[in-house]
């Protein structure tokens, strides 16, 4: 494999795990407000943090442009602020994967959330416990599982996104090729072997992690 090939597998690890740490700080939040509280719009807002999911990437990476782009809402005051923009760089890629992922971690943290035996919760009550403490210290590590679950799928979902990245970050050689952004333009330039190998490889990865986190569930540890 040539030393681009590496750069992006280097560069795909990086934007997967860094998507991934704050996929799981504020999703696991999001799923413990939508599984635990009640207000007026909860389902509402539930459908908008989905929308990514079920959205074709490139309307996703849209609506981050219009977001995030230089003359993007939040974007321009950005560049007027520090005169940097995260359009086509990695932070970009970053931002395309988290938004990507977001809704898996969602979604089966709050489902396991939601399973949790009320009894216990309101048995932590009976003994004095706070909600933050009932959250730290029953709710929580009894949903434990499906928070690992809902972290490795994001994991997985961040290191194969493609069409948000693209729009996003673009797809430069060197600075945002992520894999599938690479493979992509092997494949478009008749580089076969160099494709094949990256495709493989990126298999692989996704399946080790996919099998180290069920061998890690199964344990129960």
């Amino acid at each position: 494999m040539s030393s681009n090939a590496f750069f992006s597998m280097r560069l795909s690890l990086q934007v997967a795990s860094m998507a991934t740490f704050f996929v799981v700080l504020v999703g696991t939040i999001i799923a413990y407000t939508l599984a635990r509280k009640e207000f007026r719009g909860k389902e509402l807002l539930d459908v908008l943090f989905t929308l990514p999911l079920v959205l074709p990437p490139t309307v996703t990476g849209y609506y981050l442009i219009v977001v995030f782009g230089r003359n993007g809402l939040i974007g321009k005051i950005i560049y007027e602020w520090t005169g940097f923009t995260i359009m086509f760089t990695w932070y970009a890629a970053a931002l395309a994967s988290f938004v990507v992922a977001l809704p898996l971690m969602i979604k089966t943290t709050r489902a396991s959330i939601e399973s949790v035996d009320r009894n216990l919760i309101n048995a932590a009550y009976t003994l004095g416990h706070g909600e933050m403490e009932t959250a730290l210290r029953v709710i929580l590590p009894l949903a434990k599982k499906g928070i690992i679950a809902g972290a490795v799928l994001s994991f997985a979902r961040a290191l194969g996104e493609f069409g948000a990245t693209l729009m996003l970050a673009g797809n430069i050689t060197g600075r945002t090729d992520t894999m599938p952004l690479a493979i992509y333009s092997l494949a478009g330039s008749g580089e076969w072997t160099q494709a094949h190998a990256m495709v493989i490889l990126l298999t692989i990865m996704s399946g080790v992690f996919l099998y180290l986190a069920n061998m890690y569930s199964k344990r129960g540890t």
